[in-house]
């Protein structure tokens, strides 16, 4: 029951960040695109498909990586070393913020980004006389974007695979800054002290 309970008011949670995160990712992207050129729009729309393959290739590889090295790192006092167990121990969740929330937002918003730069390149051209010259624009530009969210989200799954442990080491390091410099903790410290307890207990 305990777990059901957890289960619905992580997915609670998670369904505000995301409307909130949605929200503020559209407005900033639609004040950037209004008033750029169609060749600046379609960088922005890149930037926006890589940042969706990198936080899903950070997501595989939360779920992929094994706790056991990060242990023998925090040993040897490496920084970040202790952030990498957190994200291996909340793997599912860590996932479910990269892959889900971040990843699927990023999606929405390229396909937004998208149709505004298939406008501007129509006009640009002068779609007034047919409209088979804007179909065909925006069936190429949202295929060429679709083609490379799909195969980047491969190709950073593979590496997420079998580069698991260096991946997330990288991530936790990131942590660790923010947690050191900026004094933001992205996990909690309770549940490992639960445990802990429930052992000594035993």
């Amino acid at each position: 029951m305990k777990h059901i309970q957890k289960s619905i008011h992580w997915s609670i949670w998670i369904a505000v960040i995301t409307l909130v995160l949605a929200a503020i990712f559209s407005v900033i992207s639609t004040f950037i695109l209004s008033g750029v050129t169609w060749a600046i729009g379609t960088i922005i729309v890149f930037m926006i498909v890589v940042i969706g393959v990198f936080f899903d290739t950070i997501g595989v590889a939360a779920t992929a990586a094994d706790e056991k090295p990060f242990h023998a790192m925090a040993s040897e006092r490496l920084k970040g070393a202790k952030q990498a167990v957190q994200i291996t121990r909340n793997a599912d969740r860590f996932a479910n913020f990269c892959n889900d929330v971040i990843g699927d937002i990023s999606g929405i918003i390229s396909g937004t980004a998208s149709a505004y730069v298939v406008l501007q390149i129509a006009m640009r051209i002068g779609y007034g006389d047919t409209s088979v010259q804007y179909l065909a624009i925006s069936v190429l530009f949202t295929s060429v974007v679709a083609a490379l969210t799909v195969g980047g989200k491969a190709i950073g799954k593979t590496l997420a695979i079998h580069y698991s442990t260096p991946i997330i080491f990288q991530v936790g390091r990131l942590l660790y800054l923010l947690e050191v410099r900026l004094k933001i903790k992205v996990f909690s410290t309770n549940n490992g002290k639960k445990k802990k307890d429930k052992l000594t207990r035993k």
